[in-house]
Formats: structure tokens, C-alpha cells, sequence
């Protein structure tokens, strides 16, 4: 009788913990329909994007606030249409892909700025240093179920150890990144923003 009671309980908790689970937004991030860019002012074109990354959005609850975001990039995939550019890019000099492969950023909160914008500050890491930054978002499609993700992040490329130039082209320290995510509802109910 006591193994039918624990089996029983079991089993509510199981669907009990299923239930929550049911009730919070689950979003599901498709890179092919996304992209994550860079650009740098420069004396030649010095702009580019990463073929490689993984992006997640998840919530604990329908408030939007509740949110994170975490973005991870292959530094080596880096793509900047230039052979010559990549290779330079991709060494100890910027991003350093043998000592650091990877790029990142992890979001700490999510601040509801207007009916479709939010600033998303979060700890930014390159090369191993991590400094904190805000993505500021636009979001497109709020209510559809899915909908596009437009961010754009700026920072110094000196704080993080990219000191160096690239021979024969003056580029600037400020180095921009312009996210473009595509995020769909797999499950759970819709997100709740503000009015």
C-alpha cells in the first residue's frame, strides 16, 4: 500500500511540475532566418558577420521581464568577405580563436523601454574578458507567436585587448554589432508586455 501511495505521489508531482513548465513561454531560435553582424568604421570596408552562433530565449514566467537572452558565436566563423581580413581578425591581435574560440553574451535583465523596445544588459565576453554591455531590441511580430529580434550593441575593442590595427588600414576603436533574430513560440503562452 505504501509503494501505491509513493508511486501516486510521484506521479503528481510529475504532473504538477509538467503544468508549470505548460504555462511558461518557450521560444525556439532559428539561425538561417537570422543573422548576427558587425562593422567598424575604418579607411576600408571593415564589416562582416559570424556564420556559427546559437542564440536561446527563455522565460520563468509570461512577464516579459522575466526574460534572458543568451547569445554564444564560433569567433572563427567569422566572415568579413575578405581572406586576407578574416585571418587577421581571427588572431591573437582581436579575436585570439586558438586562446578564446568563443564569443558570448548573457543577458542579466530585460527593461521594457517602450510598446516594442527594451534594453538588455548583460555581461559581453571576447578574448576571454568580460565587461558588461546593453543590446538594445526592437521586437517585431509581438502577438503573432513568432517575430523578429533587431538589436544593436556597441563597444571599445581596446577594453577587451584589441589594441592592434590591421597593416595599411586606419580603423576606428568603437566597434558595432547588429543582431537579427528570428524567434518563434514552440509552447506556452503568449509573452505579457507592457502597454
Amino acid at each position: 500500500m505504501k509503494i501505491k501511495y509513493l508511486s501516486i505521489f510521484g506521479f503528481l508531482i510529475a504532473s504538477l511540475s509538467l503544468s508549470a513548465h505548460s504555462q511558461v513561454p518557450v521560444f525556439k531560435v532559428t539561425p538561417q532566418q537570422s543573422s548576427v553582424k558587425f562593422f567598424v568604421k575604418s579607411s576600408v570596408a571593415l564589416a562582416g558577420d559570424f556564420k556559427k552562433w546559437d542564440a536561446n530565449l527563455t522565460f520563468t514566467s509570461t512577464d516579459v521581464t522575466s526574460g534572458a537572452l543568451d547569445i554564444e558565436i564560433q569567433a572563427a566563423s567569422v566572415d568579413s568577405g575578405s581572406g586576407m581580413k578574416d585571418d587577421k581578425l581571427k588572431s591573437k591581435d582581436f579575436f585570439d580563436v586558438t586562446e578564446d574560440p568563443v564569443i558570448t553574451f548573457k543577458s542579466t535583465k530585460i527593461v521594457q523601454t517602450g510598446p516594442n523596445t527594451f534594453d538588455v544588459p548583460g555581461t559581453f565576453t571576447i578574448r576571454g574578458v568580460s565587461k558588461p554591455e546593453t543590446l538594445s531590441l526592437t521586437v517585431s511580430g509581438v502577438g503573432t507567436g513568432s517575430g523578429d529580434i533587431k538589436g544593436t550593441m556597441a563597444f571599445d575593442r581596446k577594453e577587451f585587448g584589441m589594441n592592434s590595427g590591421i597593416p595599411f588600414i586606419k580603423i576606428a576603436d568603437r566597434v558595432e554589432v547588429n543582431v537579427d533574430i528570428f524567434a518563434k513560440r514552440v509552447s506556452g503562452p503568449p509573452v505579457s508586455l507592457k502597454k
